[in-house]
Formats: C-alpha cells, structure tokens, sequence
C-alpha cells in the first residue's frame, strides 16, 4: 500500500518576556540550479502573531530587474546593551536573506540586518536587501568567509545593499535539501504566549514554492512555543497555530473560525472520486493537482523512479532474449535471475529466495507460504468440505496420520483449506492466457507442518473435466496442480491483499483525515506519519500498474475489468471487523495453528499500537462523551464510511474512547505493519517464477496423466513476462534509503 522537491521557508517564532527571542526552523532549498546572476528574487514575508496583537515580521526583499541601488545609508552603532543576531546556515528557498520589523501602530523601517553566506551564496541574482529592526542597529556574528564577511561589515544602510554571488556558490547552495537556521531578537515588551505564526510568500513570474517544516521559538524564560507547518507555501498566506494538539469543543471565537475555514479549503483540495463502482474511492485529480505535502519528497521520487527503470530495462532485455533464448526447462529461470543481477548490481540471490528455489517443489515449502509467505490470509480451518470439493476418505488416506480418518481429522481441527472461488468466471485479458479458480485441501502432518493433500483446479465438482489431484499422483500432475494454486494466489496477493485491503483502504484514512480533522487535532498528528505518500504511491499505481496496458495486465492473466471484478468480489466480504486483527485471524480458525509467524508477529504489533493510541486518546478524550461530542471525529468516521463506498459496512459514528482506540488501531495498523507483512518479502517469494507464476499460458490439465515438461514450460509465463514480474517485485519491495 513508499515527491517533495525540495524549496522552502522556515522556523519562527516569538517570546514571553522581554529579552532575547530565539527562533530555529527547518528549510528545504530548490532542487533548481540556477546558471544566471540577474533577475528578480521574489519577497517573502514572516509574520508571528502575538497574543497582543503585535506581530514581529521577517519582511521581503528583491532586486528590480535592473540590479540597482536604490538606497544606501550609514550603519549607526549598536545600542548599549544591544543584542547579537546569530544566523547560522541560513539558506531560503528564493536565496532570500532575512530582515526584521514591528509590525504595529507603526511600520517604520530600521537598519538592514545582513544575511549569513550561505544566504548570499544561494542567490541566484543580484540581491537587494531590505531589512528592519525592531529596537535600532543589530550586530551580526555569522562566522562567514573573510571575503563575505568584510562585504557584510562594510554595509552601511539602514534599508538596503546590494550584494553579489558567484555561480559556483549559487550552484553549490542550491544543490542542498535542506538548511537550518536560528537566531534571537531583543524584544522591549512582554508579548505574552504566542498563538500563531503567519507565512506570506509573494507572487512572482519565477514562483517556486518553499516547504516549511516546523517553527519554533524559545521565550527569555525557557518556555519553548512550537510551531508545526509541514507543507508548502505557494502563493497565499499560510497561519499555523501553536503545536499543541487541542479538541474542536475546546477552540471558541476566532480559533473555531479558523479551524472551520481550514477544513473548508482543505476539502476542496481534497475530494473524492470514484475510481470504480464498489471500490473505495480514491483522491480526485493526478498527485501534481493534489497539495505538494502527499507528492514524494525528492529522495522517494528518485529512488521509486530510478528502481523502476531498472525493472522496465530488466523487462526489455528479458523480452528481446526472449526470441533468441526460449526457455526450455525449470532451470532456465536462473539464468533470468543472473541477468537481474546484472542490472540490479546491488541485488544477490542468497537467504530466503535461495532456500525457495531449492526447495519449491516440496510439499512443507508450498504449505509454509500459506501461513508466512506473501499472503499469509487465505488460509482457513477446515469444519466441513464444500459440497463442489468432493474429497473422499479414501482419496487422502495416505496423507494422514495412520488410523485416523478425514472425518477425525476435520473435528480435530487438523484440516484448512484455501479456496479461490473469488477468482471464478473471471474473464481473462487474452485467449492465450488462463485463470484458475482452485480449492486447496492442507493437512497440520505430525511434523506440525501444513502441507498439501488434496488440490481441484476449478469451481466444478464434475470429476471428469476437473480432477482432484493428489500428491501420490505422477510427478509433473501434482508440479502443475501446485503451481495452479500459487499462480491464482498472486493474483488474489496483489489485487485484494496488498492494493485493496492495505493501499487503497489507507487512502481512505488519508483522504479522511486531511478533508476532516484540523492539523492541530490530536488524531490528525497521530495518523499522519503513519499514512504518508499513500496518496502519491496509490495515484503512481493507478497510473502504471493497475491501468489499461499497465505492468499487471502484463505479467497477469487480467485487463483492468478483470481486475476490477476481482475486487469487487471482495468488497462484498470487506467489513471493519475483518480488519481488526485479533477478529481477522479468529474469524479464520488460525488462533493455534503452529508456526503461523505472521499471526505470532501480528498480535505483538497490534496490541503494542493499540497500547500505544489508546493512552494517547486517553490524554485528550476525559470522558466518552468528549468522543460524542468532538465533531471533527465524529465526521471523520462518516467519511471514512463513504469514502469505503461499500454499503454501510463501515460504522458512521464512535460512542467511546475504547471504540476511537481500536479505530484508530486499524487505520495505523494496517498501514504499517500489515502493509509491511504482505508487501516486502515479494521479491524472496515471487522471483523464483516457477513458485508462484503471475499467469499460465496453457489451460488447466482436465485429466491425469497428460503432463510432463514441455507442458509445464508451455504453461509457464515466458522469459519476457518473466523478467518484468522479478523486476516489479523488486521494486515493489525495495526499502527506501530515508524509510523506517
């Protein structure tokens, strides 16, 4: 269910008694590199709003597009007691160096108050600086190059200098990802706590937007008052309220005015599309119309588009040896994995994928991956055979512990199952590929190892076209009869147990949460980290992978209607319960099977998240009438619901705290760790071919006796479909550098 580039402003703040005002920020700097030295720099101004209506102000500056002074005044002495103004790699987004102002019954402008080098280095024009002080002459102490800093000393206006850059600095300053900055203001009057802070960025011909991360100021008394941002500044004004989270009920006056009209815009930002009919919706527009905040910061885009070029170069070759090089036994598939290696240079067969193609054809490595493998949910306990799965005692006899039946067997709650009726009268994309709908019989041995013991190959229980094949039966039957239940079981993994039940149910949250829940609202802090880039991975995938001519409709038997039906079919068994966790493997029978990791893991991880949220919800919900009544919440949920686009199965409203927890659990769960269990062990299942094939090119074997081979390569995908599928999995598992 893994972008930003990176231009941006940063890190205010304000005080709460006089003396020194310390403000620290964050700031990412265009990924633009700039060869000219003339031109515009666009203005930005910094505002923090005080509790009593004086605002502090980091103003604007620009050069006119001819470069010229307009003014230039002696610098006066510092006044006794003045204060240093400190600015430690500062580098803006516009290359803009900072000034400082009052902003209140009067705007009158002080002395110019220099920037640090890497400011200066970072423009990409000739910079006229216009500053202002609040309490007269500032000293600056920046520790710069001699060069620069003689520059700096030798200004003498009190409104403006012009000062110039090399290329070789404006290449080098712009080519950082990010700069921190922090420096105090001397302040006369005790401002009282600060509530919020007002970014303004003008609007220019050259118009980069600048990300601001966080602002955060340190009061003379040591109170720290943070200022969390996150997003990107285009060309309005953006007011970011104190950090600490508070309730809808708790804001009144102008702070509820405010929260409303940020919840306003925000859903027109973000709204809802239907994607298709009974699949839950997903964000309306292409990911560069959606707020840069959910795009890929520049790090993930690089890497995402980077690994997958390497999987279509992989694809290209595979394909163009594929004319020259057929594949002509199981071997052969190696050889594609020697030629992965080679593109991929930093990937090596070794660990789990090598102990798969050493042991793919044993009966505990099949029956293994339904309870570790890549999708560890389709397994259930056995009660009673379906009536179309005509499994006699006499068939599996052989297969079970000596003097017991089937029958004891299913009481005793030694038989699973896994069936694939989902996938029946799924219409292929092509005459010459196949789809199976199988059914799985699995037997817990005396080894305590679920292994197979009886497998159909269709939804039909007519014995004479679809034979129930057993492991006594000949070598190459029971070969192909496994690789049809695994190839169906693909198929089931990334449509419904990777997309739709991790990556487009967490779009939803996301969606939810950003057109719902105000920024300062506890919930919205605590599900963003865990939802970040869903949007941005979901529209890529909708793009590239699940679209018309995408890569799945390449390396599987199915078109994009075909892969529609298939997860239509599963909203109708898609409920809130069947997500939670503990109820999903309960609801299975799976609470005692023996070496279920997935499950072992899995409850360890929801009850430590669930631990976690619900002391969280504790500290801001005192009562479960605070859940009733917190509005956000309360619409939140409703959206959720909607936005599921299921019938109802999803609840509209939450009654108490222990509901908002195992809610809210869910959403975080399902997000991370289930998204982690059933999406980054695809390359160690899935790059063995022959263990799990995306398609089959020859229809199922309607009677024993007729495979060998040949017929199990015919029917296996060939070397270019091959090739893409070890790609994509690779990708698709890939860790990004800066990902956790």
């Amino acid at each position: 269910m893994d972008a930003e580039p990176s231009n941006c402003i940063s890190d205010l703040g304000s005080v709460r008694e006089s003396g020194p005002l310390c403000l620290e920020g964050v700031i990412s700097v265009p990924t633009l590199v700039s060869s000219e030295l003339s031109g515009p720099i666009w203005d930005r101004c910094v505002r923090t709003s005080m509790a009593q209506s004086e605002t502090l102000c980091i103003p604007a500056h620009q050069t006119d597009s001819g470069g010229s002074v307009q003014s230039e005044r002696e610098w006066g002495q510092p006044p006794a007691g003045g204060s240093t103004l400190a600015v430690p790699d500062l580098v803006l987004g516009d290359g803009s160096p900072p000034g400082l102002s009052t902003m209140g019954d009067s705007d009158q402008r002080g002395p110019f108050v220099p920037a640090s080098w890497q400011d200066l280095a970072s423009s990409p024009g000739n910079l006229e600086v216009v500053g202002m002080a609040h309490q007269g002459p500032v000293v600056l102490d920046t520790g710069l190059p001699a060069d620069v800093q003689e520059t700096i000393a030798s200004a003498r206006a009190p409104s403006s200098r012009r000062l110039y850059s090399s290329k070789w600095r404006v290449f080098e300053s712009w080519c950082l990802s990010h700069a921190e900055f922090s420096f105090d203001i001397c302040v006369k009057d005790d401002f009282g706590d600060i509530v919020k802070v007002k970014i303004e960025k003008g609007k220019h011909f050259v118009n980069f937007q600048w990300f601001c991360k966080n602002i955060k100021v340190k009061a003379p008394s040591g109170k720290y008052f943070e200022f969390p941002c996150y997003c990107w500044i285009a060309d309005d004004e953006v007011i970011i309220r104190e950090g600490t989270a508070r309730l809808p009920q708790d804001d009144t006056g102008l702070f509820k005015e405010q929260r409303e009209k940020e919840l306003e815009s925000k859903q027109e930002q973000f709204s809802w599309k239907e994607w298709s009919p009974d699949i839950p919706k997903c964000a309306d527009g292409n990911v560069k119309k959606l707020p840069k905040e959910v795009w890929f910061d520049i790090v993930k885009s690089a890497e995402f588009t980077w690994n997958s070029t390497k999987a279509i170069v992989d694809y290209g070759l595979g394909w163009l040896k594929g004319y020259f090089y057929p594949l002509n036994d199981v071997t052969d598939f190696e050889k594609i994995l020697k030629d992965l290696e080679k593109i991929l240079q930093d990937f090596n067969i070794e660990n789990n994928l090598e102990t798969v193609m050493q042991d793919w054809t044993k009966d505990y490595m099949f029956g293994y991956q339904f309870l570790n493998g890549c999708n560890p949910v389709m397994i259930t306990k056995c009660v009673n055979l379906p009536k179309n799965f005509p499994v006699t005692d006499e068939m599996v006899k052989g297969f079970l512990k000596k003097g017991v039946t089937l029958q004891e067997e299913l009481e005793a709650g030694n038989i699973y199952i896994a069936d694939y009726k989902i996938l029946d009268g799924v219409p292929t994309s092509s005459s010459q590929l196949y789809l199976a709908a199988p059914i799985c019989l699995l037997y817990k041995d005396r080894l305590d190892q679920i292994v197979p013991i009886a497998i159909q190959l269709s939804q039909n229980r007519n014995g004479e076209t679809s034979p129930i094949f057993l492991p006594s039966d000949n070598e190459y039957d029971w070969m192909l009869a496994k690789m049809w239940v695994k190839s169906a079981d693909f198929i089931i993994h990334q449509l419904v147990t990777h997309l739709l039940k991790t990556h487009l149910i967490s779009e939803v949250f996301e969606m939810a949460m950003y057109r719902k829940l105000s920024a300062v609202h506890p919930v919205y802090k605590l599900l963003k980290p865990h939802v970040r880039f869903t949007i941005a991975i979901n529209v890529a995938a909708r793009k590239n992978l699940v679209n018309e001519g995408g890569v799945f409709s390449k390396i599987s038997s199915l078109s994009v209607a075909g892969m529609e039906t298939v997860m239509q079919s599963a909203m109708e068994s898609l409920t809130y319960e069947s997500l939670c966790f503990p109820e999903a493997i309960k609801a299975r029978g799976m609470e005692d099977v023996p070496k279920y990791y997935y499950r072992d893991d899995g409850k360890k991880i929801w009850k430590t998240i669930n631990c976690f949220v619900s002391t969280v919800v504790k500290i801001y919900y005192d009562s479960d009438e605070a859940v009733q009544n917190d509005t956000e919440i309360q619409e939140f949920v409703k959206d959720v619901s909607s936005g599921m686009n299921n019938s109802g199965k999803f609840q509209k409203s939450l009654k108490t705290r222990e509901d908002l927890s195992e809610y809210l659990t869910v959403a975080i769960f399902t997000a991370s760790a289930q998204h982690a269990a059933v999406n980054f062990g695809q390359f160690d299942w899935y790059a063995w071919i022959p263990n799990s094939p995306s398609t089959m090119r020859k229809p199922p074997p309607e009677q024993k006796g007729l495979v060998d081979l040949k017929w199990i390569m015919e029917s296996l995908p060939d070397r270019g479909c091959s090739s893409l599928v070890q790609g994509t999995v690779w990708d698709l598992s890939r860790f990004q550098n800066n990902e956790v």
